[in-house]
């Protein structure tokens, strides 16, 4: 599990790192060039960085990737400049490394799945992040961002692969009876992970737990009390599997707000 994130605190992939470990409670920090450098002025005190004794942005990536047990790259198409160096950094220093090339993945999940699977094989508590600047990538504060989350989500949210949770009964269930299954057979760390989400964030569980819905409630084993009650809530016939799972998904979260919310369990 990461347990803290680096980076340069350049504009762009080391700021949307940077950014998503605040958000998400992770420690964070990284050396930044003398004078907390960025192609923006100067990175805002928010962030808990260390200087360099040097402005050099290159002696900074290599002391990141010195420090870190491993560095993800995140980009959209080959490496240039500075995400080229870090990986020649790690190289150099036979440090773990992973290129992420967004341009050659089905999707944002599957390339989330790809790191996190790098991420827990390596071992890697302490990571580093780089990718390009947003002066050269407007797009890659967002795709670094939602990437990270997915991973975040993925180390909290762990039912998906508990032994102990690998069977549900298959019979027709009510939403009610759904709910309360999926619920019991999560730790109350992850219902409280849940409960603190917003609305718009659910959309990062649909990895983990609704692959687990998906594959241990069989969505069209005879659950047919369940389906019509996700028709009503959507209000429309022609739902799809995932329209349900969504649907699950969103009345587990209402439900956990409720008890879990505001409780912090690590």
């Amino acid at each position: 599990m990461i347990k803290k994130i680096i980076s340069g605190g350049q504009t762009g992939a080391d700021q949307a790192a940077l950014d998503t470990a605040i958000k998400w409670n992770i420690s964070h920090g990284g050396w930044v060039p003398r004078g907390r450098l960025t192609e923006a002025g100067r990175l805002p005190d928010k962030y808990d960085m260390q200087e360099m004794p040097t402005s050099s942005y290159s002696a900074r990536t290599e002391q990141n990737v010195i420090d870190s047990e491993g560095t993800l790259i995140i980009s959209h198409g080959p490496l240039t400049d500075g995400s080229k160096h870090t990986k020649e950094m790690a190289i150099k220093h036979e440090k773990p490394f992973i290129h992420i090339n967004l341009n050659n993945e089905a999707d944002s999940s599957r390339a989330a799945e790809h790191a996190h699977e790098w991420i827990t094989k390596s071992k890697i508590e302490m990571l580093n992040v780089a990718g390009p600047r947003s002066s050269n990538d407007p797009s890659i504060y967002q795709a670094v961002m939602h990437i990270l989350t997915i991973i975040i989500v993925m180390d909290f949210i762990e039912i998906k692969t508990s032994p102990s949770q690998t069977k549900l009964p298959l019979r027709p269930l009510s939403l009610d009876k759904a709910v309360n299954m999926i619920s019991s057979r999560m730790s109350l760390r992850e219902r409280c992970y849940i409960a603190n989400m917003v609305k718009a964030e659910l959309i990062y569980l649909d990895i983990t737990l609704g692959d687990y819905i998906r594959k241990t409630f069989g969505m069209n084993s005879g659950h047919e009390d369940l389906l019509q009650e996700c028709r009503e809530i959507l209000g429309r016939n022609d739902i799809t599997d995932n329209d349900a799972v969504n649907v699950i998904i969103t009345e587990l979260w209402k439900r956990l707000r409720e008890t879990h919310a505001m409780r912090i369990v690590k």
